[in-house]
């Protein structure tokens, strides 16, 4: 009987023994220090890291070996806003009619595959029309191929301001959207929006704080909600142990957001050294999206390509934003890496990383900003965000030091999420 019983237990080790992926990375970039590391042996064992090793450690017999000894590694880069239900378009007022939920659920799909495919191994969705949420269910689900996602669902809005689903259609479809759809008009209002944005599903909070640029109303950056409204906001979602984030163009709405305790200000264009103050007092962290703001500037140029009001908002605000994340960056605002993907086509998010260098910061600095700095506000610090021991293995690797030429961030070769093997050039 005993016989019987150690040979079942020998079984069952042998059944539950993982084979070891070993990892050669010529040049290492763990995420949390700004000094490479150089001949270097990352460990994975299903979806974990089990050791960072000097060294090219040679593989046993059921060992399998991946060879990026001439490459630049590093952790799954994190976008902290993006829009997987959608992409820019000249056709995208009226595709708000024509299609279906079915639609944009598979077109996401597209997106999200894109996504991951660039490096980007876990994003935040800062908004669309609650797809978002069977999208990041279905990637978890192993259905569909994307990035580990955090979503916001709906936005929540005030009548008539930026993410109010109902803006620019005819008054007889205007109808009038409520906390349910993610639009308020009070402190109670606000309440029962985020309650029902946890309801959903939601993992966290999205508001917008000033008007916007693609939206269908003519201000692009007055304050459309109250201190009140704002404050119970930001109460309900720590309540409910979620973070919130706030699409900010003019300060009184920056200012408003920062002073109720938001997690991030997205954007931050006509940013004041007042709300900068503010924020590093707060510990508030500024997303730019520069590469969004450099996208509709450029695309307000063609005829047509965006509705009448859209333009001057375009063309006024979108070229400001790189100034202003300068200025922020200089002063000592924190820094959270975010492009707004969707507003730009999916896939093109390291571009970012580019403008970041233009406009004054260290590339490195850029780089962590996408890695530990974005995983630890996601409150995924100790799960994502670095290679080290423990960690999920989210590995990504580029032909070049992003140090030296920062642009072969948008050209990523290797992709590893959860220790599966998605790209390997």
């Amino acid at each position: 009987m005993k016989i019987i019983f150690f040979v079942l237990a020998l079984l069952s080790t042998t059944f539950c023994f993982a084979q070891r992926t070993l990892i050669h990375c010529g040049s290492l970039i763990d995420g949390k220090n700004k000094e490479q590391l150089q001949q270097v042996t990352i460990v994975v064992e299903g979806n974990k890291i089990t050791s960072v090793e000097k060294g090219f450690t040679k593989p046993l017999k059921d060992d399998k070996l991946i060879d990026l000894s001439k490459k630049t590694v590093m952790p799954g880069l994190i976008d902290m806003h993006v829009h997987l239900e959608e992409e820019t378009s000249k056709d995208r007022l009226l595709s708000r009619f024509t299609k279906n939920e079915a639609d944009i659920a598979f077109q996401s799909t597209v997106y999200a595959k894109r996504t991951l495919l660039a490096g980007f191994t876990t994003v935040r969705d800062c908004g669309g029309t609650g797809v978002n949420i069977a999208l990041r269910n279905a990637i978890n689900q192993g259905l569909v191929v994307g990035p580990r996602m955090f979503v916001a669902g709906k936005s929540i809005a005030s009548t008539g301001g930026h993410a109010d689903p109902t803006n620019g259609n005819r008054k007889d479809l205007m109808g009038d959207p409520g906390p349910k759809e993610g639009v308020i008009n009070s402190a109670e209002d606000a309440r029962k929006a985020v309650r029902q944005r946890y309801k959903d599903g939601a993992d966290f909070i999205k508001i917008t704080a000033t008007g916007g640029v693609l939206s269908i109303a003519k201000d692009g950056s007055g304050p459309q909600f109250t201190q009140e409204e704002v404050n119970v906001i930001v109460e309900t979602a720590k309540d409910y142990g979620m973070i919130t984030a706030a699409h900010a163009h003019g300060p009184e709405g920056m200012k408003r957001a920062v002073l109720a305790g938001i997690t991030t200000i997205e954007h931050g264009t006509l940013m004041t050294e007042e709300v900068m103050d503010l924020m590093i007092q707060k510990g508030t962290y500024h997303v730019p999206t520069i590469i969004a703001g450099k996208t509709v500037a450029e695309l307000a140029k063609i005829p047509d390509y965006y509705h009448k009001l859209v333009v001057p908002k375009a063309l006024e605000v979108g070229p400001k934003l790189q100034e202003t994340f300068g200025k922020a960056y200089k002063l000592g605002v924190k820094i959270a890496f975010g492009t707004d993907a969707g507003v730009f086509p999916h896939g093109e998010n390291a571009k970012e990383f580019g403008y970041m260098v233009e406009a004054g910061m260290p590339a490195m600095e850029a780089l962590l900003s996408a890695m530990q700095v974005n995983a630890n506000i996601l409150g995924m610090g100790d799960k994502i965000g670095s290679l080290e021991k423990g960690k999920m293995a989210d590995i990504v690797a580029v032909d070049e030091d992003p140090t030296k030429n920062i642009a072969t961030m948008t050209k990523v070769t290797f992709v590893m999420k959860d220790g599966v093997v998605y790209k390997n050039e």
